[in-house]
């Protein structure tokens, strides 16, 4: 499909997707482009869209809240990358079918996810919890306490 037909050519959005149908349809090498994403890069966006999540602020911690149904808790990772960066990620397997069975619809999402959230800076990476439960995975990182304001220093004045 070109999208300049439809006239959304201006869009930068429609253009990039207008690209990568390019290339993808273009496989030969001298065609291929050094810009275009790599396969990595366009799994792991389609994985972190597929993710939603919601983040909570307390006095004490922040809270990450992400919808896990029928995953247990060894198809989950929770990780912290870069001293910063939380991680979540794992991997819902098909069901294997049963002899006499066929899906006639197949509506939940299989497949890899993950979600990357940049912690704050008073973010305690050495104290998180990670809890599933009916489905909901919810991910607790402290925060570090307030740094203590410095006093001011007193300097004796000499009378000379």
């Amino acid at each position: 499909m070109d999208f300049r037909i439809m006239g959304l050519d201006s869009s930068p959005l429609f253009s990039t997707l207008q690209h990568m149908m390019d290339v993808g349809a273009d496989d030969s090498a001298e065609n291929k482009s050094f810009n275009a994403p790599t396969r990595t890069y366009v799994r792991d966006a389609k994985a972190m869209a597929a993710t939603p999540a919601d983040v909570k602020e307390y006095p004490n911690s922040y809270v990450f809240i992400v919808d896990m149904p029928g995953l247990k808790s060894g198809d989950i990772k929770v990780q912290v990358e870069d001293d910063n960066v939380l991680l979540i990620s794992g991997e819902r397997k098909r069901e294997e079918e049963k002899e006499g069975a066929k899906y006639v619809r197949m509506e939940r999402r299989v497949g890899k996810f993950m979600r990357k959230f940049v912690l704050p800076e008073n973010a305690n990476v050495e104290a998180i919890s990670a809890v599933c439960q009916d489905g909901v995975l919810t991910v607790t990182v402290d925060k570090l306490p307030p740094p203590e304001p410095k006093k001011p220093k007193t300097i004796e004045v000499k009378i000379a």
